[in-house]
């Protein structure tokens, strides 16, 4: 199904003219040119590097040229027309094998005279007569190269060029080539395509996919077979899963395609993610990632005047709406993949396929279920699903990075509205339980896991946006009281290090009668002293106190479950919140700050 998928947007991208033709390569990194003259001689060495923005620097990379499309490699020799390293162009390198590297030179040289012989134009008499003359044991030390050999010698690619162009753009050369691939190989087995139904040539090994985070950088495979263990009924390899050259070639260069679109690209945890939609069109792309990531930070001023909360509501109802000169149709077929590194092969971590109207749906819910009341400070009006991941990993640890696995599941339940995974609300309660902070975050993982859990324990009236001062929810209500015993210990002695937070936060949400009794003995005692230095603010506490302790009742529970838990901190951060807004209301009346 991902194959059909990417090979059908390869197609409806190549009828468009943005995409590599079946047998080139339209984006491959070079960092060299050979310029040859008429005899073969090598005139220049061209440098191809062009300063590029990664980040916040800009560097020199190799420029992306149209080439040949490149053939796989293993352990074997293999040339590559036109462009290639400099063992195979040069006939040298720096890895101490000089036998294999002349091997690998007289295959590159004998590729090009079986495509170029019969090929009379300046630029193919120019390759002939380079690899008629040309001497490996000179390259080290020939004088245009010796300044970059290094780099050279390092594995750099390379392209033959004459009158200053890369051969490849001879019309009769590129003819040449094409009508090579076209032919295909003779020797290579036909079987009906899995992914086109036709009877054709099927791909042994798969053309390499790059761009994976962690993926190791030459490439990994999304369809391989490397061992008799994965094998079955006698075939190898690709003859596993008869995949034509047709469609290996279509699938791989689609998603290296979608893959090396940094915009509409992004990594959470180990997985790397990328949508398009059926038609192709960019604008459904933004759309898709603004939705589910955020703007990037430097197309935030661009789209300050786009509310994209309401195109979101707007598709999320199945009502069309315009966007980037686009007419987004909610009915449109859109796709969400999501892959992670295993070694030399890659991990699909899921692969969802709605309409783009449902995903919409999907990520408006996704927001809503997770909405609470945001502190003043948080700029973030909605919250992103990395600040959520960031909720269960340590921040002081060498190591920020959530579980790679809680963050394809996340994403999976994000866009197909299923429950949020387990380790997600585990993640986020052992950093409660180590910091005894309930972040928005937090408080937000809380709520959102709860609304959509099968067997939800939490009633509704707890998994509110705010603060519900209606609820009588026991454990919800104790986790408010909490906070207003915090709040008196702090109006008491305003310069305490350690607060009762500090000291019993963790056992009074897990067994409260164990600990509010003690609590209300020293709320006593603090009241002693704030009704001495701050006899107005002891009057409204304690009318507080007792609004809240008529709904508590007499007795504690003896012990709260996990679902209890949440309620309980919910109820602590409302309060604390509500706490907070008044202060910053009362500041901005008295234009204080």
């Amino acid at each position: 199904m991902i194959l059909q998928r990417l090979t059908e947007y390869y197609e409806t991208m190549l009828e468009q003219g943005t995409i590599s033709p079946p047998g080139w390569d339209n984006a491959f990194k070079v960092s060299f040119g050979l310029e040859l003259g008429p005899d073969g001689s090598l005139v220049q060495l061209i440098p191809f590097k062009t300063e590029q923005q990664r980040g916040k620097k800009v560097v020199l990379a190799p420029r992306p040229l149209c080439v040949p499309a490149h053939v796989k490699r293993t352990v074997g020799v293999a040339a590559n027309f036109l462009c290639d390293t400099a063992a195979y162009m040069l006939g040298a390198d720096a890895k101490g094998k000089p036998e294999r590297v002349l091997e690998c030179f007289a295959a590159n040289a004998a590729l090009h005279r079986k495509l170029l012989a019969g090929v009379n134009t300046p630029a193919a008499q120019a390759i002939l007569n380079f690899f008629d003359t040309w001497q490996p044991s000179a390259a080290p030390t020939h004088p245009l190269l010796a300044a970059d050999w290094k780099e050279l010698a390092e594995g750099a690619n390379i392209v033959f060029c004459y009158g200053m162009e890369p051969a490849c753009a001879d019309p009769a050369v590129a003819a040449a080539w094409q009508s090579h691939y076209d032919a295909g190989d003779e020797t290579a087995i036909q079987a009906q395509c899995l992914v086109t139904g036709k009877n054709a040539a099927v791909a042994t090994l798969h053309p390499s996919i790059k761009g994976v985070m962690g993926a190791q950088t030459m490439g990994a495979a999304l369809v391989s077979f490397n061992a008799a263990a994965f094998e079955s009924y006698g075939h190898s390899q690709g003859m596993n899963a008869p995949v034509s050259k047709y469609a290996a070639f279509a699938y791989t260069t689609a998603l290296n395609y979608l893959l090396a679109d940094r915009e509409h690209c992004r990594t959470v945890g180990d997985t790397t993610v990328v949508c398009w939609a059926a038609h192709g069109k960019r604008s459904y792309q933004d759309m898709g990632m603004f939705a589910m990531f955020g703007a990037p930070q430097e197309q935030k001023e661009a789209l300050s005047d786009v509310d994209l909360r309401a195109l979101l509501e707007k598709l999320a109802r199945g009502e069309p709406c315009a966007w980037q000169d686009t007419e987004l149709d909610p009915n449109e077929h859109f796709y969400f993949l999501g892959l992670a590194p295993n070694a030399a092969r890659l991990s699909v971590r899921f692969f969802l396929q709605d309409t783009f109207g449902d995903f919409m749906k999907h990520l408006k819910q996704h927001y809503e279920d997770i909405a609470v009341v945001r502190p003043a400070f948080d700029d973030f009006e909605d919250l992103p699903l990395w600040r959520l991941l960031n909720e269960t990993v340590n921040q002081n640890s060498k190591n920020k990075a959530a579980a790679p696995q809680l963050a394809g599941d996340m994403l999976r339940a994000i866009l197909t509205g299923g429950p949020y995974p387990a380790t997600l609300l585990n993640g986020a309660e052992l950093r409660i339980r180590a910091e005894r902070e309930v972040t928005r975050g937090r408080a937000a993982i809380i709520k959102g896991y709860y609304r959509r859990a099968p067997h939800n324990h939490c009633p509704k009236e707890v998994l509110q946006m705010d603060l519900n001062e209606k609820c009588t929810n026991i454990p919800y209500t104790l986790g408010r009281l909490f906070s207003v015993y915090e709040q008196i210990q702090q109006a008491a002695n305003p310069n305490i290090n350690a607060t009762i937070k500090d000291k019993y936060f963790n056992a009074a949400s897990a067994t409260p009668a164990v600990i509010f009794p003690l609590l209300g003995d020293l709320a006593e005692n603090h009241f002693r002293v704030l009704r001495r230095n701050g006899p107005g603010a002891a009057v409204n506490l304690q009318k507080k106190l007792g609004e809240l302790a008529i709904l508590v009742g007499q007795a504690y529970p003896t012990r709260l479950d996990l679902p209890s838990k949440g309620s309980f901190q919910l109820g602590y951060y409302f309060e604390n919140q509500k706490r907070y807004q008044k202060k910053e209301n009362m500041k901005e009346a008295t234009g204080h700050v």
